[in-house]
């Protein structure tokens, strides 16, 4: 599969979960709207997930997937199968046993995290018991990671990348019975645990069809494991590094009035639309297929998938930054303003998206940099990038909060993701797999032009229909729709008309079976 397909495939799947989490978010705002009760389960919500990035997405995936793929690349499939199935065993019991530490610990851990809630009984007392809930949902989603992993070295996109969709699926379903819970809330944090064991059951059917088999023996520390380890620790600092941002941005974000935490929540789910649909997908497809040009030396090769990885997501990132920044209190309105969710809220929450969506380009682009490290097992140099980045964020935004309130912690959070990927650029310069090509360098002038084209036309468009919002949710949505139909028009006009792209070369890419 070539590159462009495997990431047009895992980024179609990710962006039908994104559209299953529009739904679910639209309802829980409509629902929770942005109260105590939402920044209670918001807190409960974030927390597994937090600790996931670094045993799922995060450190784990990132050193274990270029050592199967390099045990099958040198000594066959059944001994990278059987290095897998040591992994997943170790990663059970100990994330098992640390599963079951938190749980005992909630109260403590509820306080550190949020200690803004300690003044406030409804929210602490809310939060802890919720997170009782919901951390379980780190032990199953982590080994379906590993799970993901496996088939992803397989040239197998589809499961893991669909494996979300069962998520807000799932989110959905209890949303619509949550009037038989204690409050919907409580509805919510089951399921996000049913979601997981939904999750875990979908890779693991997928891996039974496949034909893959992981041997489940007691846990062996072999050279290949300790080299995973000794891969992770960095990747673990790094993952815990960007975790102690997030961290710090809840903990501002607690000290400041009631709903400040949901504000974040909704406009980082929207932010997460290009972000993850993106990012995910070149991250998902580029780290095995730029793994196994390193490994067999073919530099050409990794040029080749790093640069066109690099030419998508800004292809597709800066229009995205750009429209969210234009059209951010049209979308948040249309989307979330109804319920319990009211202007006040939107106005909020769209001052936040505005800021997220300012590093919104970089924050994709650090995928493709940092894949092109971890494809050659350096984990420790994007560590250290990471802790600058995380001071320089949690500095900036305890200085923006205090002039912009939490929409500070999104610029912040923004500005800062230009800081990294200049960094990540900065050392892997004179790399003769990363410099770029001339495909490149003719492209990227093209790309700016076609959305400051773009950009340019929404500004005005959004000014000219105006007079539509407050006429309605049938105005509103018609304004909206024109807005972004109209601007995804201009731009793919834009970009065939300056020669970005031709039609011969998309049927091209989509159909070659190597970039």
């Amino acid at each position: 599969m070539s590159l462009l397909k495997a990431m047009a495939t895992v980024g179609g799947l990710t962006a039908v979960s994104r559209v299953a989490g529009f739904i679910r978010d639209i309802m829980t705002a409509a629902i929770l709207g942005a109260g105590p009760i939402a920044d209670a389960f918001f807190v409960a919500l974030k927390l597994p997930n937090f600790f996931r990035r670094i045993t799922a997405e995060g450190a784990f995936s990132v050193s274990f997937v270029p050592l199967y793929s390099e045990a099958m690349e040198k000594e066959g499939r059944e001994s990278a199968d059987s290095f897998a199935g040591n992994a997943m065993v170790m990663m059970f019991w100990g994330l098992l046993a640390f599963t079951i530490v938190i749980m005992i610990a909630m109260p403590v851990v509820i306080m550190l995290i949020a200690p803004g809630f300690s003044d406030d009984p409804e929210r602490y007392n809310l939060a802890v018991s919720l997170s009782r809930i919901t951390f379980p949902y780190l032990l199953m989603m982590s080994v379906a990671a590993l799970l993901g992993g496996v088939l992803n070295a397989h040239g197998r996109f589809v499961p893991f990348a669909a494996a979300p969709i069962l998520f807000n699926l799932a989110l959905i379903g209890v949303l619509l019975v949550a009037w038989k819970f204690h409050t919907a809330a409580h509805a919510l944090a089951w399921g996000v645990l049913i979601a997981g064991i939904l999750q875990f059951g979908l890779l693991y059917l997928y891996i039974r069809r496949e034909k893959i088999t992981l041997p489940l023996l007691r846990p062996r520390l072999d050279i290949r494991t300790k080299k995973l380890f000794r891969l992770m620790g960095p990747g673990v600092m790094g993952a815990g590094v960007m975790q102690i941002n997030l961290f710090a941005d809840m903990i501002i974000g607690s000290f400041l009035p009631v709903g400040s935490i949901s504000y974040l929540y909704y406009a980082d789910r929207l932010n997460q639309l290009p972000l993850s649909t993106v990012g995910i997908a070149v991250g998902t497809a580029l780290l095995p297929m730029l793994s196994r040009a390193v490994g067999s030396g073919n530099e050409a090769e990794a040029r080749s998938l790093f640069n066109r990885a690099l030419e998508v997501t800004l292809f597709l990132g800066l229009p995205a930054a750009l429209a969210l920044l234009i059209l951010a209190n049209p979308i948040i309105s249309v989307l979330f303003e109804r319920g319990a969710f009211d202007a006040q809220d939107a106005h909020a929450t769209a001052r936040v998206l505005q800021g997220y969506a300012i590093g919104l380009p970089a924050y994709i682009a650090v995928k493709v940099y940092s894949t092109a490290f971890w494809s050659r097992q350096d984990t420790m140099t994007p560590v250290k990038i990471s802790i600058a980045v995380t001071l320089a964020n949690i500095g900036l935004a305890l200085i923006l909060v205090q002039f912009m309130g939490v929409a500070g912690i999104a610029l912040a959070t923004g500005i800062v993701g230009w800081l990294q990927i200049a960094l990540l650029a900065r050392l892997l310069r004179g790399s003769p797999s990363t410099g770029f090509d001339e495909r490149f360098r003719f492209a990227l002038p093209r790309i700016i032009l076609s959305t400051a084209i773009m950009g340019a036309a929404l500004y005005g468009a959004n000014i000219a229909l105006d007079g539509w919002r407050g006429m309605g949710s049938f105005g509103e949505i018609a304004a909206l729709s024109v807005l972004v139909a109209g601007g995804l028009a201009l731009y793919a006009g834009a970009i065939f008309a300056t020669g970005t792209l031709k039609a011969s070369e998309l049927k091209a890419y989509l159909t070659k079976r190597k970039v």
